[in-house]
């Protein structure tokens, strides 16, 4: 009957003259299906509370009395007579007297009925052609609304009264509904199916019956083609073959995860079905299970599969759904990883499902990539683990690919590529950089398999962040991530081995080919192209050079962020230990360059080996500049850093233009292990078992170093070592205060030195001038000391009641070296800092002492001096800020006028910060600071007007609405001096007051400067007219636009919902 229904189209040209219109075949299923009720728009199919037996007679009645005599039904009635004609077992049901069975045949064929003549219009309007210019008529298949709403009526109950009753248990009737009479299921349900398949095939019919009916249509076609025989009584096998047509013709038609959906429901999975359901049978579910492999295996299924059975889950709000959102991603990964039965081989499977698994990582629905993503990198990472050979060739390689093409390893044919031409586009390379970061740093699996595949482009990824780190590049980021996450899960000697590599100093890790180069892409990425031979020789050099440089520097702050691992104090060690290598070799090979007798070969041998060690130069000098103040995390780096300087001192005494500068590495070397050995650090005995392996070494120094002080400091430290400090030479002692910056004889009162300073081997009181300065200084501690050549007045004198520590550090705040007052002045604001008791005692001593320093030409001294002046300040305002601001209004008077200036700048600063700490405090101090900036204003010095009015926009900017009525002098001042001031910097200054104060006040500008807003508005606009100076126009453009921004959220509030609920009494 199905090929009966399919192949009946009736004669379309005279066809859609001589038939019925549409609407009549609505009112017929209308007559049919009686009045609508409540529940029409219910989803699930089931006979309506309405249709009871009687009533179905009744309708059924009404309507072939309406067939058979009205005017205007004669055509319905032929062309219903031709359908049943073709469809027996419809007419058999019609003429029947069961009423539910008759009425779903009734329905059935008044469908058939509406979709030949749906078809033959379509086919009659598509003959004629709109007329020029005119827009296209609709269709004439097209249905009104209302029409819509009884098909999809006549189509539930179609499928609730046919197909729904004459499925077998577990697919079709439940509890309440009742089965058909025996040995009528088959013939019936192939009766149904076949009405329902042929309705699907034309889309204004197929698609309301497919977008809430599809399962059980599948379900009967699956029954029919591939179910038991005990289930198909009355159907022949060619209808069976029609069946198993049909299910796949639907199953390609629809929208393709909504298929996967529904055939996961008919398999049974146990969130799918709702509750009380029955369990599926085993064939259906080995059925579906083919079904669904089916689907996968199509062009675009991996995401059809994906979306099937992810849609419609976005995470959740909650952990519990976000957890349970990554387990079903998870388990959707592991499926696709998985081999069908039916695939032919496995590497088959491999080959279709892999790329479209790539695929998934480059969704563009923001919503829907983290989950696509998530399922692509469990996917990728389950299949390397089952099967490592298949997943690199089918799934890393491409992956890889475009990054491969350029690599130094790949086979380049650049004879057929031109100078210039794209090798690696940039969308393409972004999109691989990105691919990379999600499967490899997101997936976050450290197997051999991943680390090797991404150690073969790690050279290109290197190349690529070092080009992103000269220029404005969003890859800069993703190849950082790539890069650090190598280096910290790939073993301690394969990432040093890859460091090595990248610096150059190997062919451990493929780099970027020589003849390709990087471009700055118009999309903020970058592009590989075939770059041009330099035909200058020097070009081609600085070119190298200058590609060298840039690695190195780039390598140093890759370096920087893998301090804490420990792995840039081992690559630290490692480049000294091949300095001392590379140092040998230069020295047991003979210069080609000088003897005559040298080959070729041994010339470039040599030039070899001269580069590599220029090269290891470079990096040593640049790790000791980027890195070296945290470098070493542990007392075991410490001692392999030690141990490489020490063997290369042994190895290679200093000698020749070098030997000043190793042997300042030697001493500091020695200096680090007194410094380690008095007191820097905690050593343990576990520690001192690591030094001991420098015993060998000093004991070998102490014998052969032609420097008799450095034979008898190594023999001293080599005691001090092997008797776990006990027994401590005073020599080592002096080496460790030399080192940490400590006075001789300061070592039992700090062994570790000032709070909040580092041991520094490059301090200016080490080596033989620190006894000296200890000399002058133990001189004055009876008298004064002199004043220093800065012209500060006197030091406090010794016989002050401060503790022995704070008086040195009050000495050293006139020390006439600026390195050592500036360190002193530092220490001296960390002791405010920590709120020592001696120096609350001496604050008034303290201030003196800064003060004093402010005054000082020295940079590094005023700035520590002001740094520590403003924490004076913060921790006691009270006592500190009328100082600060009688010196600030009224400055010393027997300095000169530039002097004094500079110095009531030096001190506005120091009252700027003081404003920042105090933060809302700050009112409490507001009329005499407004004060003091605005006589600061009138100075005659503009430099000093220009730095009083920044501080008052600064300090307003801090009050906010805390101004209060001194708004107005404050506005009268700014205006006057805006509009007068012969000096464009002040004016500047003026209009920059207006800027900070409606930037400090936002939303309630209209609140505290309603009084003076007009002034304000007023002087801007005067300035953007007639202001010369065009810095000023454009602070004043900044404030107007301030005050649009805040006038605009005033006057147009941003529009909320809100639900208020009131409580009635």
């Amino acid at each position: 009957m199905m090929a009966a229904l399919s192949d009946s189209s009736p004669d379309m040209a005279g066809g859609a003259q001589a038939g019925p219109e549409p609407g009549r075949v609505v009112e017929a299923l209308e007559l049919l299906l009686g009045p609508p009720s409540d529940g029409d728009s219910a989803a699930e199919p089931g006979p309506e509370p309405a249709l009871c037996p009687e009533t179905l007679r009744r309708n059924a009645a009404a309507l072939e009395e309406r067939l058979s005599g009205a005017a205007g039904w004669a055509a319905l009635r032929e062309l219903r007579a031709v359908v049943l004609s073709r469809a027996p077992a419809l007419a058999a049901g019609v003429a029947g007297t069961e009423p539910g069975w008759a009425a779903a045949c009734g329905l059935l064929a008044l469908l058939l009925c509406l979709k030949d003549r749906l078809a033959a219009l379509a086919a009659a309007s598509a003959a004629t052609s709109a007329a020029p210019g005119a827009p296209p008529p609709p269709g004439a298949d097209t249905l009104s609304v209302g029409q819509e709403r009884a098909v999809r009526r006549a189509l539930r109950a179609a499928v609730g009264l046919g197909l729904l009753p004459h499925l077998p248990p577990g697919l079709g009737p439940g509890p309440g509904l009742l089965g058909p009479p025996p040995g009528t299921r088959g013939a019936r349900l192939f009766a149904a199916v076949a009405a329902l398949a042929e309705l699907a095939r034309l889309p204004a019919l197929g698609v309301p019956l497919l977008a809430r009916h599809l399962r059980l249509l599948l379900s009967g076609l699956c029954v029919l083609g591939h179910g038991p025989a005990a289930l198909c009584q009355g159907v022949s096998e060619a209808e069976r073959a029609q069946c198993r047509e049909a299910l796949r013709d639907i199953l390609d038609r629809v929208y393709q995860p909504l298929a996967v959906q529904e055939l996961l429901v008919l398999q049974g999975q146990p969130k799918q079905r709702s509750a009380g359901a029955r369990a599926a049978p085993a064939w259906l579910r080995c059925l579906c299970g083919h079904l669904l492999s089916e689907r996968l295996l199509r062009p675009g299924g991996v995401q059809a599969v994906v979306r099937g059975i992810l849609e419609g889950t976005d995470g959740g709000a909650g952990a519990e759904a976000a957890a349970l959102d990554w387990r079903k991603c998870d388990a959707v990964g592991k499926i696709l990883a998985a081999c069908p039965q039916q695939c032919l081989s496995l590497e088959d499977y491999y080959r279709q499902v892999c790329p479209q698994v790539l695929d998934l990582l480059h969704i563009q629905d923001k919503v829907a990539a983290r989950q696509f993503q998530r399922v692509a990198t469990t996917t990728l990472l389950t299949m390397a683990r089952e099967q490592p050979q298949l997943a690199e060739k089918h799934l890393l390689q491409p992956l890889l690919a475009p990054l491969r093409r350029c690599s130094e390893a790949a086979e380049l044919a650049l004879e057929d590529l031109t100078a210039g031409a794209v090798l690696v586009p940039e969308a393409e390379l972004g999109s691989c950089v990105e691919d990379m970061l999600k499967v490899y740093v997101v997936g976050n699996d450290s197997s051999s398999l991943l680390l090797g595949s991404l150690q073969s482009v790690l050279g290109v990824v290197f190349s690529l962040y070092s080009f992103a780190k000269q220029n404005v590049s969003y890859l800069r980021s993703p190849c950082q991530d790539i890069l650090l996450w190598f280096l910290e899960k790939a073993e301690r000697e394969q990432s040093l081995a890859v460091l090595e590599g990248l610096a150059g100093l190997s062919s451990h890790v493929p780099t970027l080919h020589p003849q390709c180069q990087l471009r700055v892409g118009s999309e903020g990425g970058a592009t590989v192209i075939v770059g041009e031979t330099p035909s200058d020789e020097d070009e081609a050099l600085y070119q190298k050079i200058s590609l060298e440089q840039c690695h190195v520097e780039s390598l140093v702050e890759l370096l920087s962020h893998c301090q804490k691992s420990g792995l840039a104090g081992d690559f630290f060690i490692h480049c000294l230990k091949e300095l001392t290598q590379v140092a040998a070799e230069d020295e047991a090979a003979p210069n080609p360059a000088v003897e005559p007798g040298g080959s070729l070969l041994e010339l470039e041998q040599s030039q070899a080996r001269q580069g590599r060690k220029l090269l290891v130069l470079q990096l040593v000098a640049a790790l000791c500049e980027g890195v070296s103040d945290t470098v070493f995390t542990d007392i075991v780096q410490v001692q392999e850093f030690l141990a490489a300087v020490l063997h290369r001192a042994c190895a290679h005494p200093a000698q020749g233009p070098g030997a000043v500068a190793e042997a300042q590495t030697l001493a500091m070397a020695m200096g680090l292990v007194a410094a380690v050995l008095g007191g820097a650090v905690q050593l343990k005995s576990s520690d001192f078992e690591v030094l001991k392996r420098l015993v060998p070494l000093l004991e070998e120094l102490s014998r052969t170093y032609p420097d008799p002080l450095t034979q008898e400091l190594a023999s001293d430290l080599r005691i001090a070592i092997c008797t776990h400090g006990a027994c401590s030479p005073s020599t080592v002692g002096a080496a460790a205060d030399s080192v940490l910056g400590r006075k001789p004889g300061m070592a039992a009162q700090s062994p570790a030195g000032p709070p909040g300073t580092a041991p520094s081997p490059s301090s200016p009181r080490h080596g033989h001038g620190s006894s000296t300065a200890h000399r002058e200084r133990s001189k004055g501690q009876s008298t004064c000391h002199e004043p220093s050549a800065s012209g500060a007045s006197p030091a406090p004198c010794a016989d002050s009641p401060a503790p022995a520590g704070l008086q040195e550090l009050l000495l050293s705040a006139y020390d006439p070296q600026p390195p050592s007052r500036a360190a002193a002045l530092r220490q001296l604001a960390s002791v405010v800092t920590q709120r020592d008791p001696e120096a609350l005692r001496l604050q008034e001593k303290l201030l003196q002492v800064f003060l004093e320093n402010v005054q000082h030409e020295d940079a590094f001294v005023y700035l520590s001096a002001i740094q520590g002046i403003a924490l004076l300040s913060s921790e006691y305002p009270e006592r500190i800020l009328p100082v600060l601001l009688a010196q600030y209004e009224c400055p010393a008077q027997a300095t000169e006028d530039a002097m004094a200036a500079v110095t009531r700048m030096k001190l506005g600063e120091v009252l700027m910060r003081v404003t920042r700490a105090l933060g809302d405090m700050v009112f409490q101090h507001r009329e005499p600071l407004i004060r003091a900036f605005l006589r600061g204003a009138r100075d005659p010095d503009s430099a000093l007007r220009a730095s009083s009015l920044s501080n008052l926009g600064e300090l307003c900017q801090h009050l906010g609405f805390q101004l209060g009525s001194i708004i107005q002098e404050v506005t009268c001042c700014v205006t006057a001096i805006a509009r007068t001031d012969p000096e464009a910097e002040v004016r500047r200054a003026a209009v920059h007051v207006v800027v900070l104060l409606l930037r400090g006040l936002s939303e309630k500008v209209t609140e505290v400067l309603q009084d003076v807003l007009r002034d304000l508005y007023r002087l801007l606009k005067h300035v953007v007219m007639a202001e010369r100076d065009a810095a000023a126009v454009l602070h004043a453009q900044l404030a107007l636009e301030e005050l649009d921004t805040a006038m605009r959220r005033v006057l147009f509030p941003p529009q909320t919902l809100e639900k208020k609920i009131v409580v009635l009494p």
